[in-house]
Protein backbone atom coordinates (compact mmCIF):
# COMPACT_ATOMS: atom_id res chain seq x y z
CA UNK A 1 0.00 0.00 0.00
CA UNK A 2 3.02 2.53 1.07
CA UNK A 3 4.59 1.61 -2.55
CA UNK A 4 1.90 2.18 -4.30
CA UNK A 5 1.06 5.98 -2.42
CA UNK A 6 4.17 6.86 -2.94
CA UNK A 7 4.07 5.83 -6.67
CA UNK A 8 1.51 8.03 -7.13
CA UNK A 9 2.55 10.88 -5.41
CA UNK A 10 5.69 10.81 -7.41
CA UNK A 11 3.81 11.17 -10.82
CA UNK A 12 3.73 14.67 -12.40
CA UNK A 13 1.10 15.92 -13.95
CA UNK A 14 0.83 18.63 -16.68
CA UNK A 15 -1.38 20.74 -14.61
CA UNK A 16 -1.64 20.07 -10.96
CA UNK A 17 -4.71 21.43 -9.89
CA UNK A 18 -6.96 19.92 -12.73
CA UNK A 19 -8.21 16.83 -11.76
CA UNK A 20 -8.25 15.54 -15.57
CA UNK A 21 -4.64 16.37 -15.91
CA UNK A 22 -2.06 14.65 -18.64
CA UNK A 23 0.48 12.71 -16.76
CA UNK A 24 4.26 14.67 -17.56
CA UNK A 25 7.14 12.52 -18.87
CA UNK A 26 9.81 14.19 -16.33
CA UNK A 27 13.05 14.28 -18.65
CA UNK A 28 16.67 15.14 -17.55
CA UNK A 29 17.28 19.17 -17.69
CA UNK A 30 20.36 18.02 -20.38
CA UNK A 31 17.68 16.22 -22.77
CA UNK A 32 14.87 18.64 -22.52
CA UNK A 33 18.01 21.52 -23.73
CA UNK A 34 19.08 18.82 -26.42
CA UNK A 35 15.99 18.78 -27.86
CA UNK A 36 15.12 22.19 -27.86
CA UNK A 37 17.87 22.55 -30.00
CA UNK A 38 17.88 20.00 -32.45
CA UNK A 39 13.75 20.60 -32.80
CA UNK A 40 14.84 23.81 -33.00
CA UNK A 41 17.66 23.87 -35.71
CA UNK A 42 14.81 21.64 -37.44
CA UNK A 43 12.32 24.36 -37.48
CA UNK A 44 14.82 27.53 -38.58
CA UNK A 45 15.78 25.32 -41.20
CA UNK A 46 12.16 24.48 -42.86
CA UNK A 47 11.07 28.48 -42.33
CA UNK A 48 14.44 29.69 -43.69
CA UNK A 49 15.49 27.04 -46.59
CA UNK A 50 11.44 27.35 -47.88
CA UNK A 51 11.94 30.84 -47.33
CA UNK A 52 15.06 30.79 -49.81
CA UNK A 53 12.92 29.33 -52.41
CA UNK A 54 9.91 31.51 -51.97
CA UNK A 55 11.91 34.57 -52.14
CA UNK A 56 13.81 33.22 -55.13
CA UNK A 57 11.16 32.34 -57.29
CA UNK A 58 9.19 35.42 -56.90
CA UNK A 59 12.11 37.62 -57.25
CA UNK A 60 14.35 36.62 -60.28
CA UNK A 61 12.20 37.01 -63.41
CA UNK A 62 13.63 33.93 -65.06
CA UNK A 63 12.24 31.42 -62.65
CA UNK A 64 8.69 33.13 -63.46
CA UNK A 65 7.12 29.59 -64.88
CA UNK A 66 4.51 26.97 -64.60
CA UNK A 67 6.53 24.63 -62.76
CA UNK A 68 8.49 26.93 -60.42
CA UNK A 69 4.92 28.30 -59.43
CA UNK A 70 3.82 25.74 -58.18
CA UNK A 71 7.17 24.76 -56.28
CA UNK A 72 7.13 28.01 -54.41
CA UNK A 73 3.59 26.95 -53.23
CA UNK A 74 4.97 24.32 -52.23
CA UNK A 75 7.56 25.65 -50.27
CA UNK A 76 4.80 27.97 -48.56
CA UNK A 77 2.93 24.74 -47.39
CA UNK A 78 6.58 23.69 -46.03
CA UNK A 79 6.88 27.41 -44.50
CA UNK A 80 3.80 27.59 -43.67
CA UNK A 81 4.59 24.23 -41.25
CA UNK A 82 7.63 25.44 -39.48
CA UNK A 83 6.62 28.54 -38.72
CA UNK A 84 2.98 28.15 -37.31
CA UNK A 85 3.31 24.10 -36.15
CA UNK A 86 6.70 23.23 -35.62
CA UNK A 87 7.46 25.71 -32.43
CA UNK A 88 4.37 24.72 -31.00
CA UNK A 89 4.81 20.86 -31.45
CA UNK A 90 7.99 21.22 -30.40
CA UNK A 91 6.93 22.53 -27.13
CA UNK A 92 4.60 19.59 -26.78
CA UNK A 93 7.12 17.50 -27.37
CA UNK A 94 9.81 18.52 -25.43
CA UNK A 95 7.44 19.55 -22.26
CA UNK A 96 5.51 16.00 -23.13
CA UNK A 97 2.34 18.39 -22.13
CA UNK A 98 0.01 20.96 -24.07
CA UNK A 99 0.01 24.14 -22.90
CA UNK A 100 -1.90 26.61 -25.21
CA UNK A 101 -5.40 25.81 -24.46
CA UNK A 102 -7.95 23.85 -26.42
CA UNK A 103 -9.37 26.45 -28.93
CA UNK A 104 -5.36 26.55 -30.07
CA UNK A 105 -4.89 22.94 -29.94
CA UNK A 106 -7.75 22.39 -32.59
CA UNK A 107 -6.78 25.26 -34.96
CA UNK A 108 -3.02 23.76 -34.77
CA UNK A 109 -4.13 20.51 -35.13
CA UNK A 110 -6.03 22.09 -38.48
CA UNK A 111 -3.16 23.64 -39.66
CA UNK A 112 -1.21 20.93 -39.68
CA UNK A 113 -3.33 18.54 -41.55
CA UNK A 114 -3.71 21.57 -44.37
CA UNK A 115 -0.21 21.82 -44.36
CA UNK A 116 0.12 18.04 -45.14
CA UNK A 117 -2.65 17.47 -47.42
CA UNK A 118 -1.73 20.45 -49.88
CA UNK A 119 1.73 18.98 -50.13
CA UNK A 120 0.29 15.76 -51.40
CA UNK A 121 -2.11 17.88 -53.65
CA UNK A 122 1.10 20.01 -54.98
CA UNK A 123 3.49 17.22 -55.25
CA UNK A 124 0.78 15.35 -57.76
CA UNK A 125 0.50 18.25 -59.86
CA UNK A 126 3.77 18.68 -60.23
CA UNK A 127 3.99 15.16 -61.63
CA UNK A 128 1.00 16.26 -64.00
CA UNK A 129 3.34 19.30 -65.14
CA UNK A 130 6.24 17.69 -65.28
CA UNK A 131 4.28 14.44 -67.46
CA UNK A 132 3.37 17.05 -69.72
CA UNK A 133 6.51 19.06 -69.96
CA UNK A 134 8.75 16.18 -70.86
CA UNK A 135 6.41 13.71 -73.24
CA UNK A 136 4.64 16.77 -75.20
CA UNK A 137 7.32 19.17 -75.49
CA UNK A 138 5.67 21.16 -78.48
CA UNK A 139 2.40 21.27 -77.04
CA UNK A 140 3.39 22.06 -72.99
CA UNK A 141 4.09 25.93 -73.39
CA UNK A 142 0.34 26.12 -74.74
CA UNK A 143 -1.49 23.88 -72.45
CA UNK A 144 0.25 24.52 -69.18
CA UNK A 145 0.38 27.98 -68.74
CA UNK A 146 0.61 30.13 -65.27
CA UNK A 147 -3.18 30.45 -65.19
CA UNK A 148 -3.20 27.27 -65.15
CA UNK A 149 -0.43 26.76 -62.91
CA UNK A 150 -2.61 29.05 -60.57
CA UNK A 151 -5.91 26.43 -61.01
CA UNK A 152 -3.76 23.88 -59.50
CA UNK A 153 -2.46 25.87 -56.42
CA UNK A 154 -6.02 27.61 -55.69
CA UNK A 155 -7.70 23.71 -55.96
CA UNK A 156 -4.67 22.16 -53.57
CA UNK A 157 -5.08 24.90 -51.00
CA UNK A 158 -8.79 25.23 -51.21
CA UNK A 159 -9.77 21.52 -50.95
CA UNK A 160 -7.14 20.96 -48.28
CA UNK A 161 -8.26 23.94 -45.70
CA UNK A 162 -11.70 22.95 -46.25
CA UNK A 163 -11.33 19.17 -45.65
CA UNK A 164 -9.31 20.03 -42.70
CA UNK A 165 -11.05 22.66 -41.01
CA UNK A 166 -14.50 20.90 -41.80
CA UNK A 167 -12.96 17.76 -40.54
CA UNK A 168 -11.50 19.04 -36.76
CA UNK A 169 -14.26 21.30 -36.39
CA UNK A 170 -17.12 19.23 -36.77
CA UNK A 171 -15.68 16.85 -35.09
CA UNK A 172 -16.29 13.44 -37.47
CA UNK A 173 -12.48 12.36 -37.19
CA UNK A 174 -13.45 11.12 -33.42
CA UNK A 175 -16.97 10.10 -33.75
CA UNK A 176 -17.37 6.84 -32.98
CA UNK A 177 -14.22 6.08 -31.19
CA UNK A 178 -14.52 4.26 -28.01
CA UNK A 179 -15.14 6.24 -25.14
CA UNK A 180 -11.93 4.40 -22.80
CA UNK A 181 -9.46 5.94 -26.05
CA UNK A 182 -11.09 9.60 -26.33
CA UNK A 183 -11.03 9.98 -22.68
CA UNK A 184 -7.33 8.42 -22.34
CA UNK A 185 -6.18 11.14 -25.68
CA UNK A 186 -8.25 13.80 -24.32
CA UNK A 187 -7.01 14.71 -20.59
CA UNK A 188 -6.28 18.02 -20.47
CA UNK A 189 -2.40 18.88 -21.44
CA UNK A 190 -3.13 16.28 -24.85
CA UNK A 191 -3.69 17.85 -28.12
CA UNK A 192 -3.49 14.96 -30.94
CA UNK A 193 -5.31 14.70 -33.68
CA UNK A 194 -6.97 11.32 -33.42
CA UNK A 195 -8.91 9.49 -36.41
CA UNK A 196 -11.74 6.42 -36.64
CA UNK A 197 -11.88 4.10 -39.18
CA UNK A 198 -13.85 6.15 -41.29
CA UNK A 199 -11.36 9.23 -41.25
CA UNK A 200 -8.88 6.58 -41.69
CA UNK A 201 -9.83 4.83 -44.55
CA UNK A 202 -10.69 9.26 -46.23
CA UNK A 203 -7.01 10.07 -45.30
CA UNK A 204 -5.56 6.82 -46.81
CA UNK A 205 -7.26 7.29 -49.96
CA UNK A 206 -6.31 10.91 -50.15
CA UNK A 207 -2.61 9.66 -50.28
CA UNK A 208 -2.35 6.24 -52.21
CA UNK A 209 -4.20 8.04 -55.22
CA UNK A 210 -2.01 10.52 -55.66
CA UNK A 211 0.67 8.22 -54.87
CA UNK A 212 -0.37 5.95 -57.52
CA UNK A 213 -0.88 8.71 -59.76
CA UNK A 214 2.31 10.30 -59.38
CA UNK A 215 4.41 6.93 -59.56
CA UNK A 216 2.70 6.05 -62.92
CA UNK A 217 3.63 9.33 -64.46
CA UNK A 218 7.05 9.19 -63.21
CA UNK A 219 7.57 5.56 -64.63
CA UNK A 220 6.61 6.97 -68.10
CA UNK A 221 8.77 10.30 -67.50
CA UNK A 222 11.66 8.09 -66.82
CA UNK A 223 10.76 5.73 -69.72
CA UNK A 224 10.61 8.44 -72.04
CA UNK A 225 13.82 10.74 -70.53
CA UNK A 226 15.75 7.14 -71.18
CA UNK A 227 14.79 6.85 -74.93
CA UNK A 228 15.52 10.54 -75.72
CA UNK A 229 18.92 10.67 -74.04
CA UNK A 230 19.20 7.44 -75.79
CA UNK A 231 18.30 9.60 -79.27
CA UNK A 232 20.47 12.54 -78.36
CA UNK A 233 23.14 10.25 -77.88
CA UNK A 234 22.72 9.48 -81.40
CA UNK A 235 21.99 12.75 -83.17
CA UNK A 236 25.05 13.55 -81.40
CA UNK A 237 27.28 11.01 -82.70
CA UNK A 238 25.77 12.00 -86.27
CA UNK A 239 26.28 15.72 -86.13
CA UNK A 240 29.30 15.89 -83.76
CA UNK A 241 27.12 19.02 -81.88
CA UNK A 242 24.92 19.38 -78.92
CA UNK A 243 25.60 22.99 -78.22
CA UNK A 244 21.64 24.15 -79.52
CA UNK A 245 18.85 25.96 -78.03
CA UNK A 246 16.24 22.82 -77.99
CA UNK A 247 18.87 20.08 -76.33
CA UNK A 248 19.74 22.78 -73.31
CA UNK A 249 15.89 22.81 -72.98
CA UNK A 250 15.09 19.40 -73.32
CA UNK A 251 17.98 18.46 -70.66
CA UNK A 252 16.74 21.12 -68.32
CA UNK A 253 13.42 19.57 -68.75
CA UNK A 254 14.11 16.22 -67.77
CA UNK A 255 16.77 17.23 -64.91
CA UNK A 256 13.61 19.03 -63.08
CA UNK A 257 11.85 15.83 -63.76
CA UNK A 258 14.64 13.95 -61.75
CA UNK A 259 15.03 16.34 -58.86
CA UNK A 260 11.11 16.29 -58.54
CA UNK A 261 11.26 12.84 -58.51
CA UNK A 262 13.35 12.79 -55.72
CA UNK A 263 11.37 15.06 -53.96
CA UNK A 264 8.28 12.45 -54.43
CA UNK A 265 10.26 10.12 -52.96
CA UNK A 266 11.43 11.93 -50.20
CA UNK A 267 7.68 12.64 -49.34
CA UNK A 268 6.66 9.28 -49.40
CA UNK A 269 9.96 7.84 -47.55
CA UNK A 270 9.06 10.50 -44.42
CA UNK A 271 5.59 10.23 -44.12
CA UNK A 272 4.86 6.62 -44.78
CA UNK A 273 5.97 5.78 -40.79
CA UNK A 274 3.07 8.07 -39.49
CA UNK A 275 0.69 7.05 -42.05
CA UNK A 276 1.55 3.89 -40.91
CA UNK A 277 1.03 4.56 -37.39
CA UNK A 278 -2.35 6.15 -37.91
CA UNK A 279 -4.27 3.66 -39.67
CA UNK A 280 -2.75 0.98 -36.98
CA UNK A 281 -4.03 3.27 -34.37
CA UNK A 282 -7.42 3.95 -35.93
CA UNK A 283 -8.25 0.02 -36.57
CA UNK A 284 -6.54 -1.32 -33.45
CA UNK A 285 -7.71 1.14 -30.39
CA UNK A 286 -4.55 3.24 -30.38
CA UNK A 287 -1.70 0.81 -29.23
CA UNK A 288 1.33 3.13 -30.04
CA UNK A 289 3.25 4.66 -27.40
CA UNK A 290 3.20 7.82 -27.06
CA UNK A 291 6.85 7.75 -27.79
CA UNK A 292 6.96 6.26 -31.16
CA UNK A 293 4.23 8.45 -32.32
CA UNK A 294 6.05 11.34 -31.61
CA UNK A 295 9.53 9.94 -33.60
CA UNK A 296 6.85 9.16 -36.36
CA UNK A 297 5.46 12.75 -36.25
CA UNK A 298 9.14 14.59 -35.95
CA UNK A 299 10.34 12.03 -38.88
CA UNK A 300 7.20 13.48 -40.88
CA UNK A 301 8.10 16.92 -39.95
CA UNK A 302 11.61 16.72 -41.64
CA UNK A 303 10.59 16.02 -45.10
CA UNK A 304 9.79 19.51 -44.85
CA UNK A 305 13.49 21.07 -44.37
CA UNK A 306 14.34 18.07 -47.58
CA UNK A 307 12.94 19.84 -50.57
CA UNK A 308 15.31 23.27 -50.31
CA UNK A 309 18.12 20.58 -49.65
CA UNK A 310 17.25 18.53 -52.65
CA UNK A 311 16.93 21.99 -55.08
CA UNK A 312 20.40 23.27 -53.48
CA UNK A 313 22.14 19.99 -54.61
CA UNK A 314 20.44 19.71 -57.85
CA UNK A 315 19.53 22.80 -59.34
CA UNK A 316 21.96 25.24 -60.19
CA UNK A 317 19.87 27.84 -60.45
CA UNK A 318 18.70 27.60 -56.89
CA UNK A 319 22.43 27.73 -55.63
CA UNK A 320 23.26 30.99 -57.79
CA UNK A 321 19.91 32.84 -56.41
CA UNK A 322 20.66 31.97 -52.78
CA UNK A 323 23.85 33.24 -53.10
CA UNK A 324 22.49 36.72 -54.13
CA UNK A 325 19.64 36.59 -51.85
CA UNK A 326 22.14 35.75 -48.60
CA UNK A 327 24.85 38.17 -49.78
CA UNK A 328 21.28 40.36 -49.28
CA UNK A 329 22.82 42.34 -52.99
CA UNK A 330 19.51 42.21 -54.28
CA UNK A 331 18.51 45.20 -51.50
CA UNK A 332 21.00 47.65 -53.41
CA UNK A 333 20.82 46.34 -56.76
CA UNK A 334 18.42 45.01 -59.19
CA UNK A 335 19.44 41.47 -60.14
CA UNK A 336 15.87 40.36 -60.68
CA UNK A 337 16.66 39.72 -64.70
CA UNK A 338 20.29 37.86 -63.85
CA UNK A 339 20.55 34.87 -66.08
CA UNK A 340 20.49 31.89 -63.52
CA UNK A 341 20.51 29.33 -66.26
CA UNK A 342 23.73 29.94 -67.92
CA UNK A 343 26.57 27.40 -67.51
Amino acid sequence: MNSTFLEKEDLQYCFENVNESCYKTPLTSGLRVTLYILLGLLTILTVCGNLMVIVSIAYFKQLHSPTNFLIASLACTDFGLGLTVLPFTTVRSVETCWYFGETFCRFHCCLDLSFCQASIFHLCFISVDRYVAVNYPLIYPVKFTVPVSGMFIAAAWTFSLIFSFSLVYIGANDKEIEEKSVTALSCVGSCQLVFNKTCVVISSLLLIIPFFIMIALYSKIFAVVKQQARMIEIMNNTTQSSDNYSERVAKRERKAAKTLGIAVIAFLVFWSPYFITVVIDGFLNFITPALVYDITVWVAYSNSAINPLIYTFFYPWFRKAMKVIASCKILHFDYSTMNLFSE
